[in-house]
């Protein structure tokens, strides 16, 4: 998932967690407690940074410390096996895409966990399992938004074709403004998007027996959606340069009617500072899709227990504290990053805060997740390598498609 940007969070550490951790660390080996390391994220380190000191302040002896990985997923999860593959234990909790959860549990470079999940949404726990077993724990959630104009929009459209004609009947009064954009450049977020249209059209990139779909109508229209849109100028032609960040600026300085983005994208259009022209202007609602609302592809981040950790109760207990009840609701309080509590969404004065958590609720049950494989890499560089040629109009959509389907085949055996 991209990188949210969040504000500090007034994370206080209770009572009850601090009861049990006492208890844990009575009945732990010795050896298996002791300072950790968190690999983290540049997008939460402010936040994460007050959780740590909560950790800190009552685990003198077994202190974390927070090395940021990369900026970009790419290079995090490149960094990440980099360790793993060298079995070193520069990192004792680590964050990872929850994509990559079954590519890490299959290689054994992060441990089984027998942590609480209830409370927390459904689908966010499936993206933490490999095998029916729990290998992580959701810290962060999210799904695709359409950010819409309220000032030029009476209603968010529910298909692909409303959006389209909304489109043809704002636009012409408009100067320098689009349709629709979305990340298009070749890196996750191309992955993201195709799969959430895939999706949105009905079908999915692979079946239930984990075989490729690649050929059949919903890819195909899918597919056709995104190459036409580009090709008709409903989709600019310099969104195929966007990832979350290029394409966000572009809606806040009004160049696009309709976008689509997670959750952290509100906070900054919302924003009174001038760095926004849409502040009140918008809303956001679940994305459209051929025939009804779309599916949106399942983004977010897990927490993890590094195979090769020399403290691992520690650990544990640290993946334990950050994501227990307390801390989330905590933090959700003063981010509008997403969380996977329910209880978050349900919560009146939360709606009143960040009046999206009903539609981003909607669309997180709603989402599907990318392909779980265990050569994740592998594959989604070759959706990239496919998805940007159909987008780009460099391949017809079929001959698009059958290249894909024959290049995922072996790789998810």
């Amino acid at each position: 998932m991209k990188a949210l940007h969040v504000t500090t969070a007034a994370l206080a550490l209770g009572a009850s967690l601090v009861a049990c951790g006492s208890a844990e660390e009575q009945q732990a080996p010795a050896q298996e407690r002791g300072p950790i390391t968190f690999l983290g994220g540049k997008f939460e380190a402010e936040s994460v940074q007050k959780i740590v000191d909560a950790w800190n302040a009552a685990h003198p002896d077994e202190k974390a410390t927070v090395v940021l990985l990369p900026e970009s997923a790419d290079e995090q999860r490149r960094k990440l096996i980099q360790n793993a593959q060298t079995k070193s234990a520069a990192g004792d909790v680590i964050l990872i895409d929850a994509v990559w959860t079954s590519e890490f549990a299959a290689n054994r470079w992060v441990d089984e966990l027998t942590l609480d999940t209830s409370g927390f949404l459904p689908t966010t726990v499936e993206t933490a399992k490999y095998r029916d077993k729990l290998y992580a724990m959701p810290v962060f959630t999210g799904t695709g938004l359409l950010y819409y104009r309220t000032d030029l929009v009476e209603q968010p459209p529910k298909t692909w074709a409303e959006m389209r004609r909304i489109c043809d009947e704002v636009l012409p009064e408009q100067r320098d403004m689009s349709c629709y954009g979305g990340q298009f450049d070749k890196y996750e977020g191309l992955t993201v998007n195709f799969s959430e249209a895939v999706a949105s059209a009905g079908g999915e990139l692979l079946d239930a027996s984990g075989q490729p779909q690649l050929t059949g109508e919903p890819a195909k229209q899918a597919a056709t959606f995104l190459a036409d849109g580009f090709k008709s100028g409903m989709i600019p032609k310099e969104a195929i340069t966007y990832k979350e960040e290029e394409g966000r600026v572009a809606f806040q300085e009004g160049k696009l009617l309709f976008y689509r983005n997670w959750a952290y994208g509100y906070e900054a259009a919302q924003k009174t500072d001038g760095s926004s022209k849409v502040h009140g202007k918008f809303d956001v609602a679940p994305i459209p899709g051929l025939t009804g609302p779309g599916a949106g592809t399942l983004g977010g981040n897990n927490l993890a227990l590094s195979a090769f950790s020399q403290h691992k109760q520690s650990a544990r207990d640290f993946i334990a504290f950050m994501t227990s009840a307390a801390q989330i609701k905590a933090f959700a309080q003063t981010s509008s990053m997403p969380v996977p509590l329910t209880a978050v969404y349900e919560d009146p004065a939360m709606i009143e805060k960040y009046p999206y958590l009903p539609a981003l609720k909607e669309g997180i049950l709603a989402a599907k997740p990318r392909p779980k494989a265990v050569r994740y890499g592998d594959v989604t560089a070759a959706i990239q390598e496919s998805a940007y040629a159909i987008v780009t109009g460099a391949k017809p959509v079929d001959q698009g498609l059958s290249e894909l389907q024959s290049a995922l085949g072996p790789l998810l055996k």
